[in-house]
């Protein structure tokens, strides 16, 4: 694929450009920094790239501002006592050492969520087993969700993948009708969830964020724009 990067200046943001075989602009302002990101056809001229991003230059700024101010989980260190979350309830971590263990395993409790592994553990070791039990539990509720989906929306979804991403709650490759989800996901509720699977569904009705996308979703989402309001209240990885 024919693709030029460019750098160009808004007022006084840098914003990265990638121009490549599409139809249409696509305007981002990326988490953690604020990072400002255009895609445009490789037809486009920079001039009117630049002209474009100009007149989005409050709309960038919203979103710079959101993302500052957005609350983030303090660093884990995956100790007693420590607050996780799944499913959008809180629960505290309780980290079980014993030196028989001979597997590592993740018990949810009514109000606590029990880590088992053997003595010594690392926090590395710790998190990846909390994140891979968090990638399972999605896993499975997902599996559960899809079916009625797929017979609701009339699409067919070949694949579901899932893997820790740092700027999208899931994507969709169109082409070989693959969902990614991010196992982050397994910390909100059902409903933000489901709504983020749905809103991946939809690409396969329809590719790009127009108008018709959107009256997709309210017809299988009608909540959809208070719970994307909701799930983006907090940057990925918060809670």
């Amino acid at each position: 694929m024919n693709i030029r990067n460019h750098v160009i200046i808004l007022d006084d943001i840098p914003c990265d450009v990638m121009q490549k075989k599409i139809k249409h602009v696509h305007l981002r302002v990326h988490t953690p920094y604020g990072q400002v990101k255009i895609s445009a056809p490789l037809r486009m001229n920079l001039e009117t790239i630049r002209l474009f991003g100009i007149s989005k230059l409050d709309w960038i700024r919203k979103q710079q501002i959101k993302i500052k101010i957005q609350k983030r989980e303090a660093p884990r260190e995956y100790v007693d006592g420590e607050s996780h979350y799944y499913l959008g309830q809180k629960y505290l971590l309780q980290v079980l050492e014993q030196g028989s263990v001979s597997s590592s395993m993740v018990i949810l409790k009514h109000d606590a969520i029990e880590l088992c592994v053997r003595k010594g553990t690392s926090k590395i070791r710790r998190a990846e087993i909390l994140q891979n039990w968090y990638r399972q539990q999605l896993r499975e509720l997902v599996s559960s969700y899809i079916v009625n989906l797929e017979k609701k929306m009339g699409v067919k979804v070949f694949e579901i993948r899932f893997k820790t991403m740092k700027t999208r709650w899931g994507t969709c490759n169109i082409r070989a009708k693959r969902i990614w989800l991010n196992t982050e996901l397994a910390k909100k509720s059902i409903e933000h969830i489901e709504y983020v699977l749905i809103h991946e569904m939809v690409h396969l009705l329809e590719r790009h964020h127009n108008e018709k996308f959107k009256a997709y979703m309210t017809k299988f989402s009608p909540n959809w724009k208070h719970l994307r309001k909701e799930l983006n209240r907090f940057a990925i990885g918060g809670r």
